[in-house]
């Protein structure tokens, strides 16, 4: 069979009500979406990166500040509630640098299979949950 004589494929539209529950994304396109979703999220979280920033290199006392705010709590919210917010802000980074340089690899070497999109959004994913699990383990004094 010739490439002329295939039959070419079949696009519709997705129907919200019966086709969104049985249809798969690849893995492609989760690290797409969270890839958005890390940058939204520490640009939301931007003025908490700089406090913290400023609190650690002030001084001695604002230091002291700094560290009380992962043991003590800050404002209203408890210590354990600003670590899983540190958290987040490390898997936002960690998941967005990862998928950056997997998006400038691909654009540079011009590797845009979806063989090479599966795998490498797999490991992307891997890696950045791997990595924010062990700084987490760090962050709440695991080791």
């Amino acid at each position: 069979m010739s490439e002329a004589a295939k039959p070419r494929p079949e696009f519709r539209n997705i129907n919200v009500f019966n086709d969104l529950r049985t249809y798969r994304m690849p893995v492609a396109a989760y690290v797409s979406i969270l890839h958005r979703v890390s940058g939204a999220l520490m640009f939301v979280l931007l003025p908490f990166i700089i406090w913290l920033f400023d609190k650690s290199l002030s001084s001695e006392i604002s230091f002291g500040q700094f560290t009380a705010a992962f043991t003590a709590g800050l404002w209203i919210f408890p210590g354990w509630f600003v670590k899983l917010v540190a958290l987040a802000l490390i898997w936002a980074y960690l998941h967005h640098f990862i998928a950056g340089v997997r998006h400038l690899y691909m654009d540079a070497t011009h590797s845009v299979t979806k063989e090479f999109g599966k795998s490498s959004g797999a490991v992307t994913l891997v890696l950045s949950v791997a990595l924010t699990v062990i700084l987490g383990a760090k962050l709440f004094g695991l080791y």
